[in-house]
């Protein structure tokens, strides 16, 4: 009886494919060292780096809208009485 050559069955390659993204995730991990952190906490580094202005960019849109919420904890009815 002849023998053919194994296909490589979809369950399989699943796994595998699991497997290796799995190992790329883990390659984003990385430890920080505490002279390191002060790199990471300049302002330039932060997700909004002027917190001021994005405040008053907020407050400019909330008014050319007429509403305001919906963005964070506190959340308005957009008639002014939040």
């Amino acid at each position: 009886m002849k023998r053919t050559p194994a296909r490589i069955t979809t369950r399989a390659m699943a796994w595998w494919w699991g497997l290796c993204l799995s190992w790329a995730a883990l390659q984003g991990c990385a430890g920080t060292r505490p002279w390191e952190r002060e790199d990471l906490a300049r302002r330039g580094m932060q997700v909004e780096p002027d917190p001021q202005t994005a405040a008053l960019d907020q407050h400019v849109y909330e008014y050319r809208e007429g509403a305001s919420g919906g963005y964070s904890a506190h959340s308005g009815s957009g008639c002014g009485c939040n």
